[in-house]
């Protein structure tokens, strides 16, 4: 059969887009012609060729931090300090922790500061995601438009990239007030973070120390994962070893808010074990959710006597890319200690240390702390699960009301 020649137009431009891609380095160079030296975020899948490239880089004038938010406010201080504009990076399912300081911060009617935002559009509209992005891309124009910031599609040639960028800068220069370039899949060509040699090892990985849990937990337990690779892997255990899915909640979106969803749970079951399984990436992207558990603890007899966290630290923020957390230079075990947690357990770096600590985890009043330090990485044919986020939701909603 043959193609109309506008058909065969739009085949071409359709394969030329989805084979052009900018070099990482280009990219960068022409951010530093524009005068943006600085960068602060949290990595993205989209932009994990361009968070490397930045990471391998910038050096110190890269600082990967807790949250989207507070990656808004340090440029906003960088600005103060220096007068130049930073740029910050993240994905767009973070962007609601940018709405606070976007609006009340840096907008135009408040400070008026430049801050060029780096966001990958997951979810965009005709292009294939995971469930937890489908929402949040189609919105994202229009949200970007409700909070007044001005926006441009990065185009992924070299020649209207640099006019796109200068169009940025001629943005932040005059109006002094953010703007976003929007990043599409693939818009970058491939760009791998180079190893790190002074980095630890340890006996597991992440995938090892989440199947000796699970093998540990009571048929009445509860589990609640956090978002990316983490959940894959709980729904994949399950699926190997003949498990019931029914006891896992898969928090496929809203990293960082998994020991809350679990609190919820664990407030409602207290005759119910509930172990969240946590990252150093999202127990550090709101770390104030353990001050709230401790604070529970202390408030009231035995509240949260049921809930135990388990925090496997990588120092990594693996499901986008890998590039580093301060996961190895925080002691989440004495953060938890100071926000009142009841136990504190050693932190686990073996499968017999961690086993022993399980036995102990069981029984100790909760909320219970375990640390478990794992290498980086995952499988590269590691699945996604097979149920939709409704039937996951369903599932265990029935499992926990039987």
């Amino acid at each position: 059969m043959r193609l109309a020649a506008s058909g065969r137009r739009f085949l071409a431009l359709s394969l030329q887009r989805r084979y052009a891609a900018l070099p990482p380095a280009d990219f960068y160079s022409k951010l530093q012609s524009v005068g943006i030296q600085k960068f602060f975020g949290v990595p993205d899948s989209l932009l994990k060729d361009i968070c490397a490239y930045i990471t391998d880089t910038a050096g110190s004038a890269n600082v990967c931090t807790a949250n989207e938010g507070s990656a808004i406010a340090m440029a906003a201080g960088h600005h103060l300090a220096t007068g130049e504009t930073a740029c910050v990076y993240l994905q767009n399912s973070g962007f609601g922790n940018c709405v606070n300081p976007l609006l009340s911060l840096t907008h135009e009617k408040v400070y008026r500061i430049p801050i060029l935002l780096l966001v990958g559009w997951r979810g965009e509209p005709g292009v294939k995601d995971e469930p937890q992005h489908v929402a949040q891309g189609a919105l994202q124009e229009e949200l970007l438009r409700a909070a007044e910031v001005p926006y441009s599609v990065l185009p992924d040639t070299l020649e209207e990239m640099g006019a796109v960028v200068d169009k940025a800068k001629e943005h932040l220069q005059t109006k002094g007030s953010p703007y976003c370039l929007l990043v599409r899949k693939g818009a970058f060509q491939k760009y791998k973070l180079k190893a790190d040699p002074s980095a630890p090892t340890f006996e597991m990985g992440r995938e090892d120390a989440i199947k000796v849990i699970l093998d540990s937990l009571g048929e009445r337990d509860c589990v609640v994962s956090t978002t990316g690779m983490p959940s894959r892997e709980v729904f994949e255990h399950r699926a190997a070893t003949g498990g019931v899915h029914k006891r896992d909640f898969l928090t496929v979106g809203c990293m960082g808010h998994a020991s809350q969803i679990a609190v919820g749970i664990a407030l409602a079951q207290p005759q119910r074990s509930t172990y969240v399984l946590d990252g150093d990436g999202a127990t550090i992207m709101h770390m104030g959710g353990l001050a709230t558990i401790g604070g529970m603890a202390q408030s009231a007899e035995g509240t949260l006597s049921n809930l135990k966290h388990i925090v496997i630290n990588n120092g990594a923020h693996d499901s986008v890319g890998g590039q580093p957390t301060v996961g190895f230079d925080v002691a989440f075990p004495t953060i938890a200690k100071g926000c009142g947690y009841k136990t504190i357990l050693p932190t686990a770096d073996t499968r017999d240390a961690l086993s022993k600590a399980l036995k102990e985890l069981a029984s100790a009043p909760g909320p219970a702390v375990l640390e478990v330090r794992v290498n980086k990485g995952a499988r590269s044919d590691l699945g996604r699960p097979t149920t939709t986020p409704i039937e996951n939701k369903e599932a265990m909603m029935a499992f926990l009301q039987a």
